[in-house]
C-alpha cells in the first residue's frame, strides 16, 4: 500500500501520468491570476483530471499565504464535494498562494489506517483549553513556545511525554494533525505544490521542483486545454519608460514569457 503524506511532507510515488503531473502545474500556475475566482481553478483542475482519466485527492486545498500564516482564509478547492465547501473568492494583485494537487489512480479517498503514524502537527491558535494531565500541559507550553504557528514534528518535542501529552492536545483541538493516508493496494499518487505570485504583469512561481521526464501514456485533445497551456505566463510590459543613453534595450525585452514548448498536441514536456 503506498503511504500518500505525512503533514506538509509527501511522500509520493511520481510513477504515473507524467503528462497530467506537468499539466496540473501550469494549469494552475497560469489558470491564477488577478480577477479569476477560486472556484474557476477547481473547475479547471478536475476538468484537467478527467482529460487524464485519474481522479483528484479530496481534501487537498490550496491556500492564500500571508506573513507567518500558511491557511489564509482564501482558498482553493482542487476537486468539489458535497462534505467539503470554501467560500468564494476572488483572487487579486500582490496576493501570494500555496498551489497544492494531489492526484490518485484509485478513488481519490485516501484512508487513515493507524492514527500512530502520525507525527506532523500544528497549533490551532483559535482554539483555547484547559488542559488536565500534566504532560499534556507540559508539552502544550512547549509547542507554544517553540513552534507557536507553524507545523512542527513530534521528534522535536520531549520524547518521553510527547505521545501522551499530543492525545488529549489533538483530542481538544489544540493541535492539528497532518495524518499519514493510504490509498488501496495497487493504487499510486502523485504530486505537485509550489508558490505562486500574483503580481500586476503576471504570475511568478517561486517555488518548485524539477520535473521528471518521462515518457506520457495518454494524448490530450481537448481544445480548451490546448489553449490554457499555450498561454503565456506574464503579460507584456507597459513601454514609456525611458532608456539610457548608450545602453540598448536586451533582446525580447518586454515580450511576454511563453510557456516551454510542448509536443504530442501539447500532451507531454
Amino acid at each position: 500500500m503506498r503511504q500518500l503524506c505525512r503533514g506538509d511532507h509527501l511522500f509520493l510515488d511520481f510513477l504515473f501520468f507524467p503528462v497530467a503531473y506537468i499539466d496540473w502545474c501550469m494549469l494552475g500556475f497560469l489558470h491564477v491570476h488577478p480577477l479569476t475566482w477560486n472556484q474557476d481553478v477547481t473547475e479547471a483542475i478536475q476538468k484537467v483530471a478527467a482529460a487524464y482519466d485519474c481522479k483528484i485527492v479530496e481534501g487537498v486545498l490550496s491556500h492564500q499565504l500571508k506573513q507567518f500564516v500558511i491557511d489564509g482564509n482564501k482558498v482553493v478547492l482542487s476537486v468539489s464535494n458535497p462534505d467539503t465547501r470554501v467560500d468564494d473568492a476572488e483572487f487579486e494583485e500582490n496576493e501570494v498562494y500555496a498551489i497544492d494537487i494531489v492526484t490518485s489512480t484509485g478513488d481519490g479517498k485516501p484512508k487513515l489506517l493507524d492514527e500512530k503514524q502520525t507525527t506532523i502537527y500544528k497549533r490551532a491558535v483559535d482554539k483555547n483549553y484547559h488542559l488536565k494531565m500534566k504532560a499534556s500541559r507540559f508539552i502544550f507550553s512547549e509547542i507554544s513556545q517553540n513552534f507557536p504557528i507553524m507545523p512542527f514534528s513530534a521528534r522535536a518535542l520531549e520524547e518521553k511525554r510527547a505521545r501522551l501529552g499530543l492525545v488529549e492536545c489533538v483530542n481538544h483541538e489544540l493541535l492539528q494533525p497532518y495524518p499519514v493516508l493510504h490509498e488501496k493496494p495497487g493504487d499510486f499518487v502523485a504530486h505537485i505544490k509550489f508558490t505562486v505570485l500574483l503580481m500586476p504583469n503576471g504570475n511568478d512561481r517561486i517555488t518548485s521542483h524539477p520535473l521528471q521526464e518521462l515518457q506520457p501514456t495518454k494524448i490530450v485533445d481537448d481544445t480548451e486545454i490546448k489553449a490554457w497551456l499555450s498561454l503565456p505566463v506574464k503579460s507584456k510590459k507597459k513601454g514609456g519608460g525611458k532608456k539610457k543613453k548608450g545602453k540598448k534595450a536586451d533582446k525580447g525585452e518586454g515580450e511576454a514569457e511563453p510557456m516551454e514548448e510542448t509536443s504530442n498536441d501539447g500532451a507531454q514536456e
